[in-house]
């Protein structure tokens, strides 16, 4: 007999993030969110009954109005501070149009070699590891803070 496992009662539940990596011309498309002033990939937290691509596309469209189809997977990031995993896809635009949402005051484009310097440093090292253009997939651990990072100095 099989039973169903219930997270609820587990003392280790962890986090899945899911962002996406969206290149349009060899620029990177970056939201500005709300609640801190720090741009970031769009992305978030998977959903429970969600698949890995509905969320990474449910996230795109909440903070930028795009729709996306993911293409394939970039990086799987360990958070240990944070008990998260994130994963970072390359995804295309699809349809939509891109605006601000209830998440992010302003979405755009930049040159990945002139982001702003109040990316969160975790997302500039996801960019980054996209432009590798790696057969697989990076495997990388971010252990700051979020708290650190907003203190770090802009690259």
């Amino acid at each position: 007999m099989t039973e169903a496992f219930d997270a609820s009662s587990s003392p280790r539940q962890f986090r899945i993030g899911i962002y996406a990596l969206i290149f349009n011309k060899g620029e990177i498309l970056l939201a500005l969110r709300r609640d801190i002033n720090w741009w970031n990939l769009p992305g978030g937290g998977l959903e429970i009954g969600e698949s890995v691509e509905e969320g990474v596309c449910r996230e795109v469209r909440e903070e930028t109005g795009l729709v996306v189809e993911v293409e394939h997977l970039v990086g799987v990031y360990s958070k240990p501070q944070k008990q998260e995993v994130v994963l970072t896809f390359l995804c295309r635009v699809a349809g939509g149009t891109l605006t601000a949402t209830e998440e992010s005051r302003e979405c755009r484009y930049f040159a990945t070699d002139a982001m702003p310097i109040n990316i969160l440093p975790k997302h500039r090292q996801r960019v980054i590891d996209a432009l590798l253009n790696q057969g697989h997939a990076v495997l990388r651990t971010q252990s700051s803070t979020q708290e650190e990072d907003q203190r770090l100095p802009p690259v």
